[in-house]
């Protein structure tokens, strides 16, 4: 008794079991897909057996028939699209977790020696479970009647005696069903186990997710560095100058009405630049501002409210992505000299060598320049300019702060563009 007790209770945790059930689904689905391969064999076995001196009755020839199909069923998953489906019928039925493959990801042939082994086991697992199914059901159900039927029954050579005298009858149907339980539990379980192995992702589908993870993640971090840079100026401007026009409100008016212009300038190119971000974010975005670029940065100093001094030559040779670059890396430096700064700013821009020179540095520093690390402009500057194979130093320099960048015009690494600077 207590050595049956465990093997009872395990059959009626199986019983009560939802996935039990699920994957009986999954071995009825695969029995369904099997049965048109058994048809078109069914067929061409009739007309086989139609042929002169052959005369064997086609039930016998099933299992042939089956057999034969095989081979078809491992062909066709060879070709069909059957990994998709065949995924989600895993997921859903077997309940196992599987990765999809990246989408439009080009079929390989070890993915589809993989999928057609799969494709073939569960059909082939499938069909015989739910032939099991089909014939032992009917044949329990026979034999628990035996004992209330009267008089012999004739199954083909033998005489089966009923009534009393089958008694074993009720026995052997319970133990049919509870070995038809076990073998589609078993069924089950061994798909539950294939699955992972031939449906999940290959090496090759593991390499394309990690490279697909990483363009997000680079796509994510240019966005927070286009945010930190351009959000992050334009507030620098309007503190500032709100400060700046509040102090000077009462007795210049005209240098306040100053200070509104470009805290009104900076909160639009704000807009815009937010503007910008949330179409790039936004899947199937028709229309999307482009970035600004060393073209811009007239605007960009003059909106900036600081006194400025200029020395900037010829940028019209400045490649698309240097210029975008460089724009970002002077306005994150302005953004710095603004708020951390004293006095006049030097902005000094310039092509020689094939790379383009950016020097930018404030006359003093304030009290607040300690503040200045506890931010991520001059880590993200350094990482524009190494994208681009360039050198960047930032650091104080003659009781002020300095920014000196240099670029390569043929960038390492950069993405190219279109369009002059």
């Amino acid at each position: 008794m207590s050595g049956r007790g465990p093997a009872v209770h395990a059959v009626a945790a199986a019983l009560r079991s939802a996935v039990t059930y699920r994957r009986w689904a999954c071995l009825v689905l695969g029995g369904a897909l099997l049965m048109p391969y058994m048809m078109a064999g069914e067929v061409v076995a009739a007309v086989w057996y139609r042929s002169p001196g052959v005369g064997d009755p086609l039930l016998s020839v099933q299992p042939l028939i089956f057999l034969a199909v095989l081979p078809v069923v491992a062909v066709s998953g060879l070709f069909l699209p059957v990994r998709a489906f065949e995924i989600v019928a895993a997921r859903a039925l077997l309940g196992v977790s599987l990765e999809a493959p990246p989408p439009h990801a080009r079929r390989t042939w070890p993915e589809r020696l993989r999928t057609t082994a799969w494709f073939t086991a569960h059909l082939a697992i499938g069909g015989v479970a739910s032939g099991l199914a089909l014939a032992l059901v009917p044949f329990a159900i026979w034999a628990a009647a035996l004992p209330l039927v009267h008089g012999p029954i004739p199954v083909g050579a033998l005489v089966v005696e009923t009534g009393a005298a089958a008694w074993w009858g009720p026995p052997l149907a319970v133990l049919t069903l509870v070995v038809l339980f076990g073998a589609l539990v078993g069924a089950g379980a061994l798909l539950a186990e294939l699955a992972p192995a031939l449906l999940g992702p290959s090496p090759e589908d593991r390499l394309a997710a990690a490279e697909a993870h990483a363009r997000r993640l680079a796509a994510r971090n240019r966005l927070a560095r286009e945010l930190h840079d351009s959000v992050g100026h334009a507030l620098s401007v309007v503190t500032v100058q709100a400060a700046a026009a509040g102090r000077v409100l009462d007795r210049d008016p005209e240098t306040a009405r100053a200070a509104l212009g470009a805290i009104e300038e900076s909160a639009r190119s704000a807009l815009a630049e937010l503007d910008h971000v949330i179409g790039v974010l936004r899947e199937g975005a028709s229309r999307r501002e482009p970035e600004p670029t060393l073209r811009d940065l007239d605007r960009l100093l003059d909106s900036s409210g600081a006194r400025i001094v200029r020395r900037i030559g010829d940028l019209s040779g400045v490649p698309p992505v240097v210029s975008r670059e460089a724009y970002r890396i002077v306005q994150e430096a302005l953004t710095n000299a603004l708020r951390y700064g004293a006095g006049p700013v030097e902005v000094t821009l310039d092509v020689r060598d094939g790379s383009l020179e950016l020097d930018l540095r404030n006359a003093t520093e304030s009290r607040r320049a300690g503040l200045r690390r506890t931010g991520r402009g001059v880590a993200g500057m350094r990482e524009r300019a190494d994208l681009l194979g360039g050198e960047f130093t930032a650091g104080p320099a003659e009781g002020g702060w300095r920014v000196v960048a240099r670029l390569p015009l043929d960038p390492q690494g950069g993405t190219p563009g279109s369009g002059a600077a």
